[in-house]
């Protein structure tokens, strides 16, 4: 799994899933198409937390690489996965220039980086389990303490965002094999 090559070690995890009838392909390019503004729930909270495109009309997993977010690597039908590096815990979440040659290496005092994916899961026929993974290392005892008391406040809402995402992910994934 990409994400294990990423971010083996982490301080914080979170982890969603769901079952959805279609061919990985079928879900695979739903992931990176689907438009999560449809979402007023991930709309809302996104915008609530500042990092809402409130000039842009779609918001996909390509229009997060905008925001800071950067795709660290792709296994087309098995795994996406972004990272970030930033305190999060500001307002404003001082992002840092990641990409996926320097994810890895990011480690600067005072910060913390993440790694969030979806990966793909054969079942059965035409039925895969889509799972989304959030893991966040703090890269300093004092980021570690930081992270920990924003995270008490913002984990509902962050688990809630990605709950959203895999329900609008199999409603569309299901509705294109009707």
């Amino acid at each position: 799994m990409l994400i294990e090559d990423f971010m083996p070690g982490y301080d914080f995890s979170e982890k969603h899933e769901t079952n959805i009838r279609a061919s990985a392909e079928k879900v695979y390019t739903t992931v990176n198409s689907i438009d999560l503004a449809e979402s007023w729930i991930i709309s809302g909270l996104l915008t609530l937390r500042g990092l809402g495109r409130k000039s842009a009309k779609t918001l996909t997993l390509h229009d997060m690489t905008k925001d800071g977010f950067a795709v660290l690597g792709e296994k087309p039908d098995v795994e996406v996965l972004l990272g970030v590096a930033g305190k999060f815990w500001t307002p404003s979440g001082c992002l840092q220039n990641v990409n996926a040659e320097n994810f890895r290496a990011f480690d600067t005092k005072g910060y913390a980086k993440a790694a969030w994916n979806f990966a793909l899961k054969e079942v059965g026929k035409d039925e895969i389990l889509l799972t989304t993974e959030t893991r966040v290392k703090c890269l300093d005892k004092a980021s570690l303490s930081t992270f920990r008391f924003y995270w008490r406040f913002v984990q509902p809402f962050s688990g809630l965002i990605r709950q959203e995402m895999l329900r609008l992910i199999k409603q569309k994934a299901e509705a294109k094999i009707k």
